[in-house]
């Protein structure tokens, strides 16, 4: 595990270094909006679905160039749903990564025009030459990206996450909605090493897999946190869930089933990388460092 934090770590670095590159300030009347743009994105998180990329990307030889820009474009995504996330219209929420939100570091429509600029900033950093030679490629990771993000992934999830609020859900639905509002998005992290390598049908396949059980797995850790965890190690308001009457993997299977199924996730998501054999050692282990994270 010390191996894992420690090469998590390093692509942290290396990730950062890229955003700073993309989200360079502008000395500029609009300046206000880059600085948001920078607050949400910088300086903090796990930096999970990088590393997923720069692990896929591994597996196919991909250029450290190439991964790093799918990996930052990637993240700005993510840092934007965040920032919407946390918005008074969605979770209303205060604390994110152990800091003010956007909305209460700057104001509501700074916080929604950063999350507009970040998303399509995101597609920007895909298209560009830089990302890929072949145009083709490019494509194919803008495609991914966007059906990922959008009315088929990740909106369309909070969507379902709002609309469900408060009623009677059972645990298909439930993951049903979390495989879109957190699972699509870890899909691409997961795929899009296979997209820049042109990999084969099979590769592919097994990365889909994978990504399918560890984006559950993911989430499960998730609401075990909000219902074990402090806003110490999570760096935001804990019990959210609970107290909104939010039907969860938790609050249906009850801690010990959830811990259980998402032992029995980690299991299977580690199954699928068997064609990929001692290359995939890090996405193995990132599975059991994910259920078993603090924060």
């Amino acid at each position: 595990m010390d191996a894992l934090k420690q090469a998590m770590a390093s692509a942290a670095v290396d990730v950062e270094a890229t955003l700073q590159k993309v989200l360079q300030s502008e000395d500029e009347p609009e300046h206000r909006l880059f600085d948001a743009m920078r607050y949400a994105a910088l300086g903090g998180g796990k930096r999970l679905r990088p590393f997923l990329v720069l692990q896929g990307a591994g597996l196919f030889s991909v250029s450290r160039k190439s991964a790093l820009r799918t990996a930052a474009a990637i993240e700005l995504v993510h840092c934007y749903s965040l920032v919407h996330d946390d918005l008074p219209a969605m979770d209303d929420d205060d604390l994110r990564r152990g800091k003010p939100t956007v909305h209460k570091a700057f104001d509501e429509a700074t916080a929604i025009l950063a999350g507009d600029a970040l998303l399509t900033l995101a597609f920007e950093v895909l298209s560009h030459p830089d990302t890929h030679s072949n145009p083709e490629v490019c494509c194919r990771l803008v495609a991914a990206l966007a059906r990922a993000a959008g009315a088929h992934g990740m909106v369309a999830g909070q969507m379902i996450d709002l609309s469900a609020a408060g009623g009677e859900v059972d645990i298909g639905e439930i993951t049903r909605l979390q495989r879109l509002k957190t699972g699509a998005l870890i899909g691409f992290a997961c795929e899009a090493g296979a997209i820049l390598g042109r990999a084969g049908e099979a590769q592919h396949e097994a990365l889909r897999g994978y990504a399918h059980d560890l984006g559950l797995a993911f989430q499960i850790a998730d609401d075990l946190l909000d219902v074990e965890g402090t806003q110490e190690e999570t760096g935001k308001a804990v019990g959210k869930d609970a107290n909104q009457g939010k039907a969860t993997f938790v609050s249906i299977l009850g801690p010990e089933r959830a811990r259980a199924q998402a032992n029995m996730l980690v299991e299977q998501a580690a199954a699928h990388l068997a064609i990929f054999d001692e290359k995939a050692d890090f996405l193995r282990k990132v599975a059991p460092y994910i259920v078993e994270r603090r924060s």
